[in-house]
Parts: C-alpha cells; sequence; structure tokens
C-alpha cells in the first residue's frame, strides 16, 4: 500500500506541474491572440470614457448655517463690548 501512494504521488506531482503549466500558456494565448485587441483596448479605457464631460450633474450642495458658540459666559478679551 505504501509503494502505491508513493507512486501515486510521484505522478500526481508530476502531471500537476505539466496540468498547471499548460493551463497557465492557455490562459496566455488567449489574452495575446490576435482578435483580442480590441476587447482589452475598451476595457483598458474604462476609466477614461467620460473625460471630457462628467458622467453627470452632481447634485447641488446645501448650505450650512454657521455653527454657534454654545451659551457659556464669555472670558478674557471676548467678555469686552
Amino acid at each position: 500500500m505504501e509503494e502505491t501512494y508513493g507512486t501515486l504521488q510521484v505522478i500526481a506531482r508530476s502531471w500537476g506541474a505539466v496540468f498547471m503549466f499548460l493551463i497557465f500558456l492557455g490562459v496566455v494565448l488567449f489574452t495575446l491572440r490576435p482578435g483580442s485587441r480590441k476587447i482589452h483596448h475598451d476595457t483598458a479605457r474604462i476609466p477614461f470614457r467620460h473625460d471630457d464631460k462628467p458622467a453627470h450633474k452632481p447634485a447641488p450642495r446645501a448650505t450650512l448655517a454657521p455653527a454657534t458658540a454654545p451659551d457659556r459666559p464669555r472670558q478674557g478679551k471676548e467678555a469686552r463690548p
């Protein structure tokens, strides 16, 4: 039983590496195929699609009233009228 396990382990390691290399090679070739240039160019330009104008009109900002100080007695220079 130990010999069978060891043999299967060696086969799995070597063929696993070959399988992973073939998958890697397939992904690279799929990416660099001649017909994919337009697709990759369009995908790469997504962040710059609305460079000449905003994507949408921004909502107007609400104006906030100035913050008032809490009610407390004035001290130092603030106490003088």
